[in-house]
């Protein structure tokens, strides 16, 4: 199971990761993060909810790396992600906003 956390640079991030026990867990973003994390491969950026292609964007980029599991912490990325959320389904991605 390929999990992807969004809100890498926030506490409640971190503290998902440790109450899951799933096999690959990849952390993201779109704000800032620490260019270490990122080059080493930690923590990746995401695309910006305020681009019109977000919703394809992050359907690309969990196809792209085997995610099937994405959760959603920012309300942001929550809001855009749902109006999509039967396309994520088809492709075998489950969405889940723990906070929302």
């Amino acid at each position: 199971m390929n999990v992807l956390i969004t809100a890498a640079n926030s506490a409640e991030a971190y503290q998902l990761k440790s109450k899951l026990n799933a096999w690959s867990i990849l952390l993201g973003d779109y704000l800032e993060l620490p260019e270490i994390m990122v080059k080493t491969g930690k923590m990746i950026r995401l695309p910006d909810p305020k681009s019109v292609s977000y919703m394809h964007e992050m359907l690309t980029l969990c196809l792209d790396r085997n995610i099937n599991t994405l959760y959603v912490l920012r309300e942001e990325e929550a809001v855009l992600l749902k109006e999509s959320e039967q396309l994520f389904t088809e492709y075998g991605i489950d969405i889940v906003y723990p906070n929302l």
